[in-house]
């Protein structure tokens, strides 16, 4: 029917899409997240398909993190009887330990420390709070992980020394997260 017709033209858009790490409010953000959404609906199998394409076309991770969080702690459905129309029920009962959503936690982490290490090379001082704000949404898309924690420590131990001369930053990371 056209839940499945409208997956495929989904499907079609992604693998011709990009976004990039700095992207966080793209006009087609929304998209995304409808699709992620729709193939959730239809079920595992089409999630399996969409992941590795959402993976390969987004870069940015906070738009990674939402999907990741929606994945695992929110499931969309269709109901026949209002037209196919989604409505979002409360755990799908995927993890983030078991595919494709490992795959999707795993390109998120990725993307956190990329995007870290890019916009600490060109931070200045009235970003510094929005950067803690970014670490912090990291933190917790890390703490998904069974070694997260340790993987996030080792970011900011990482940052501490690679960026040691941003004195007044590092003092509020350390304030922030140890």
């Amino acid at each position: 029917g056209y839940p499945q017709r409208a997956f495929k033209l989904a499907t079609l858009a992604m693998k011709h899409f990009t976004l990039a790490y700095n992207q966080d409010s793209h006009p087609s953000i929304g998209d995304i997240h409808w699709a992620c959404a729709l193939s959730q609906a239809l079920g595992f199998n089409e999630l399996m398909q969409i992941i590795p394409l959402i993976i390969k076309a987004v870069h940015c991770p906070t738009v990674l993190s939402d999907l990741l969080f929606r994945c695992t702690f929110v499931k969309a459905t269709t109901d026949e009887s209002h037209n196919s129309q989604f409505f979002m029920t409360d755990n799908c009962g995927l993890r983030c330990n078991e595919e494709p959503l490992r795959q999707l936690l795993e390109a998120t982490i990725s993307a956190y420390v990329n995007t870290t290490h890019s916009r600490l090379n060109h931070i200045s001082p009235k970003h510094y709070m929005d950067f803690v704000s970014f670490l912090s949404k990291a933190h917790e898309t890390f703490l998904l992980a069974s070694d997260g924690g340790s993987r996030f420590r080792a970011l900011i131990n990482n940052m501490k020394v690679l960026y040691k001369g941003k004195k007044k930053l590092m003092q509020l990371v350390k304030e922030t997260f140890g």
